[in-house]
């Protein structure tokens, strides 16, 4: 699972909480609610992660922090998924090619999988691609809060 730390403070003279991330030089954002605030925080670490995805600077790394205003953010499976792929691969030291080839996939297929924007794999295909590289593919619901936005 990916998520990145955010403080989340309640700001009286903004009457807004405020949302920044640490880690993530510029991702902040803000809500009325503290519900409204982590759900516009998902949507700017998704954005965030996109834009430096798509122009192919290293994520960075998840760090743990502790503290009465952390909140950890998960971003949108859209998003999630294809950056968790490439992670785990490059935790194997694999590349592109050596994945595919692991996997049986043409070279462009497995691309496709770490792709933003192309990347749709049905829960078979993780679980052989994440059985192939030791790992276990576990899916986890969760309610999520309804943001009343008057």
């Amino acid at each position: 699972m990916i998520s990145y730390p955010a403080i989340i403070k309640y700001d009286k003279a903004d009457k807004n909480y405020l949302v920044e991330f640490p880690d993530l030089p510029g991702c902040v954002t803000f809500g009325r609610t503290l519900e409204e605030a982590k759900q516009n925080a998902e949507e700017a670490l998704s954005g965030y992660l996109e834009s430096i995805f798509d122009r192919g600077f290293k994520v960075p790394p998840q760090k743990k922090k502790k503290g009465k205003n952390i909140y950890y953010i998960t971003p949108e499976p859209s998003i999630e998924i294809p950056l968790m792929l490439r992670l785990i691969r490059e935790q194997e030291n694999l590349t592109q090619e050596k994945a595919a080839r692991l996997l049986a996939y043409s070279y462009q297929n497995y691309q496709k999988l770490e792709n933003l924007k192309l990347s749709n794999p049905t829960i078979k295909t993780l679980q052989k691609v994440l059985g192939k590289l030791g790992k276990r593919l576990i899916i986890k619901v969760e309610e999520k809060k309804k943001v009343s936005r008057k």
